[in-house]
């Protein structure tokens, strides 16, 4: 492809940020200064993870705005069957999917990196097929989940509510597994506009579904899990019409076919760990609400945690965002054969959420008096979420590089070790010292927090020493071997 043509498929609405020409022809170029060389990348990084923001917060909002709508219903059983499902929802399902769809990280981006386009298109397919595979029997284990509810002692009324919600979610399931794919398609070419195009579009569209759906056809907490679903595929739609009739899809184009298939075990092969990471790491956080329901004055201390985890789980979009600019930088690079500009990025990113870091802990500390007013009104809570502040600094720090350095591993194809160290972080460090200071010291919530909190900087220690000591050569020559491997096996399978 010439420059000149390259440069032509840039101004196309939605064509990739970095056209390849640019990428190959190498950032010294424009200048050989290391500040040059600096800036540019972060001028990259930053134009794809200030949009990822608005997608992931977009897709995220769809069920809050649901919860809420019930929530207006006024009728309290309702409202919480529909939080407990949610939550069940995400761990169960929505989680193992958001996961395993980080597989796609390596192989697209190391695929897209090496200029070969068409397998691009047959990974996404692969993956679209085997997460539609794995949601089949997470549907099957949400039919039972009243009765899985009960066997943690929940209220019947409350389960069957959340029952109700979780067999009326299922589409919803099925959208989100084809969405993650497409969005992994997107990203990994850094077509960041259709994403964020189609995310808010679903967004903007979602709130009067679920008024209808809720009020005027007074379907209730059902008719707001059925909202979620009809966004999922309104937003899986849009992203396929584009895909379809877009001249920057033509030499990605996803096509439905056998060789598609020959990728599963390739997929899995990824899939399995990068799921394991994430969901390792997500799991550890939801049992902290559960461990808190166990102390004593169960509604303040589940109360100021819920506090606690809604907010890092707001601000944790900035770093998944930065990390999957990452990822999508470091894979493509090592795809290309250019370890010394993947070992470039990773620099980048880390300096951004350092950065990023600081200023979010400064603002906690100014506003920590004020902060608990955001959700509660009563002074016990407002008081002990002040209390919690520190150490709530010391968890977004953390989580700025973690989410950074998880997306450097799934660019780099490091999910194995990221699973082992997120199961050995957490469950085998930080829930012990967090039983141990909540329940035998009576730290109660900030034990408990503290607790997880020590799994969280152990696994930051062990990630960042595993990215410091990588070998970026090797890697990339493992990334252009494993492109080349799999195209002789594709070629040879098909003749």
């Amino acid at each position: 492809m010439s420059v000149e043509r390259s440069r032509e498929m840039g101004k196309e609405v939605g064509a990739p940020l970095l056209t390849k020409s640019e990428e190959n022809n190498g950032v010294g170029m424009v200048s050989s200064s290391d500040s040059s060389t600096f800036c540019q990348e972060l001028k990259r990084v930053s134009s794809m993870a200030a949009p990822m923001v608005a997608v992931t917060v977009s897709q995220y909002l769809l069920q809050v705005v649901s919860l809420m709508m019930v929530g207006h219903l006024g009728i309290l059983v309702s409202f919480s069957g529909v939080a407990i499902a949610t939550s069940f929802a995400e761990v169960t399902g929505f989680s193992v999917l958001l996961g395993m769809a980080g597989a796609l990280e390596t192989l697209c981006g190391q695929t897209y990196g090496a200029e070969e386009f068409g397998k691009l298109g047959n990974y996404t397919c692969c993956a679209i097929v085997t997460l539609i595979l794995v949601c089949l029997p997470i549907s099957l284990a949400w039919t039972f989940t009243d009765k899985i509810l009960l066997l943690f002692s929940q209220d019947p009324q409350i389960s069957h509510v959340a029952r109700e919600y979780c067999m009326y979610l299922i589409p919803a399931l099925f959208g989100y597994a084809v969405l993650q794919s497409l969005i992994r398609y997107f990203q990994t070419q850094s077509m960041i506009f259709p994403m964020v195009l189609s995310s808010i579009a679903s967004l903007c569209l979602h709130v009067p579904i679920c008024w209808g759906l809720v009020f005027k056809l007074g379907l209730g907490h059902v008719g707001a899990a059925l909202a979620i679903g009809i966004s999922y595929w309104l937003n899986v739609i849009g992203l396929g019409i584009y895909i379809k009739y877009s001249p920057a899809c033509q030499k990605t184009k996803i096509v439905f076919s056998s060789t598609a298939l020959l990728s599963i075990t390739e997929f899995f092969q990824y899939a399995i760990p990068s799921g394991l990471m994430f969901c390792f790491e997500w799991w550890s956080f939801e049992l902290l609400t559960l461990l808190a329901g166990l102390l004593p004055n169960p509604q303040l201390e589940t109360s100021v945690l819920s506090v606690c985890l809604n907010t890092t789980t707001l601000h944790y979009f900035i770093p998944y965002a930065v990390g999957a600019s990452a990822s999508t930088r470091v894979s493509n690079e090592l795809g290309a054969g250019n370890p010394k500009k993947a070992q470039g990025v990773v620099r980048v990113v880390v300096s951004i959420v350092i950065a990023e870091a600081i200023i979010v802990s400064t603002f906690f500390v100014c506003c920590r008096h004020i902060l608990g007013y955001a959700y509660s009104n009563d002074m016990e809570v407002v008081d002990y979420v002040a209390d919690m502040v520190p150490l709530l600094c010391v968890s977004v720090s953390a989580d700025s590089l973690i989410g950074v350095l998880s997306g450097i591993a799934r660019g780099g194809g490091f999910q194995q070790i990221g699973a082992y160290v997120n199961l050995g972080a957490y469950y085998l460090v930080g829930i012990p010292i967090a039983l141990l200071l909540g329940f035998h010291l009576k730290l109660r919530a900030k034990g408990l927090w503290m607790g997880t909190l020590s799994g969280s900087v152990l696994q930051l220690i062990i990630l960042a020493i595993v990215t410091a000591l990588t070998d970026w050569q090797k890697e990339a020559t493992k990334a252009r071997e494993r492109v080349v491997e799999k195209s002789v096996k594709t070629h040879n399978a098909l003749v």
